[in-house]
C-alpha cells in the first residue's frame, strides 16, 4: 500500500485507511460485508455502488489485513438536492470502540462535499445502539422510523446529516431553483393558452 494511497487515522499506528481502488478491492468488501451484515446483497448491489461511485468508498487495514469498509453512493433526489447515502457501514467485531467507524464514515462525508453534497442519508436498525451513537456523534438526526425495513423484519430510523453549502453548491442550488421556477412558468403560460383556445 502506496503512502498516497493510505492515510493515517484513529487507533494504533499500523491502522490505515484508503479509498476503493479497483475490481480487486470487490472481493474484499464484499467478504467484510458478507461476514458483518445481516442483510444479504448480491454481487451486482456491490458492482452498482462500487463501479458507480468508487471514490465513495473508503477501506481501513491493520497492517495487511483489511477489517473495515464504507460504500456509498449520491445522486440527485427529487430533481433538488444532490444526496449522499451509506449503504454499508463494517467493522471488524474486535476493532469496534476505536473510532474506526466513525473515521471511515467521516471520509466518506468529506468525499461527499467535495461531490457537491447537501445532505447524507442512511438507515440502522432500531436496536443497533452502537451504530446510532456513532451517527448521532457526526451531527444525523433521526428523521423518520421504517417498520419492519429489514428481512428480519426489523424496524430502521432513516437519519439525516444537513451538509454546510459551499458557493458552488450555492449556485448549483439557485440553478436548479432559476430552473424549475420557469418551467412551472412555462406550465401556467400553456395551462391560460388553452383555456384561452377554449373560450
Amino acid at each position: 500500500m502506496s503512502e498516497d494511497q493510505a492515510a493515517a487515522g484513529p487507533g494504533p499506528s499500523s491502522i490505515t485507511y484508503r479509498q476503493y481502488k479497483d475490481e480487486n478491492d470487490l472481493a474484499i468488501v464484499m467478504s467484510l460485508v458478507d461476514k458483518e451484515l445481516s442483510e444479504p446483497y448480491s454481487i451486482f448491489t456491490y458492482r452498482y455502488f462500487l463501479q458507480h461511485w468508487p471514490q465513495l468508498c473508503f477501506l481501513v487495514y491493520d497492517g495487511d489485513t483489511p477489517f473495515g469498509c464504507v460504500v456509498c453512493k449520491q445522486d440527485i433526489h427529487r430533481d433538488q438536492a444532490m444526496r449522499g447515502y451509506v449503504a454499508m457501514l463494517v467493522v471488524d467485531k474486535t476493532y469496534r470502540g476505536k473510532g474506526v467507524g466513525k473515521e471511515l464514515v467521516r471520509r466518506a462525508i468529506q468525499a461527499m462535499i467535495s461531490g457537491g453534497c447537501e445532505e447524507v442519508v442512511l438507515e440502522a436498525e432500531v436496536g443497533n445502539t452502537g451504530a446510532l451513537r456513532l451517527y448521532q456523534a457526526l451531527g444525523f438526526i433521526r428523521d423518520k422510523r421504517l417498520h419492519r425495513y429489514y428481512l428480519n423484519g426489523q424496524d430502521a430510523y432513516r437519519l439525516k446529516l444537513l451538509l454546510p453549502l459551499t458557493p458552488e453548491m450555492e449556485a448549483a442550488q439557485a440553478a436548479r431553483l432559476r430552473e424549475q421556477t420557469a418551467d412551472m412558468d412555462l406550465g401556467l403560460t400553456g395551462a391560460s393558452n388553452l383555456v384561452q383556445v377554449a373560450s
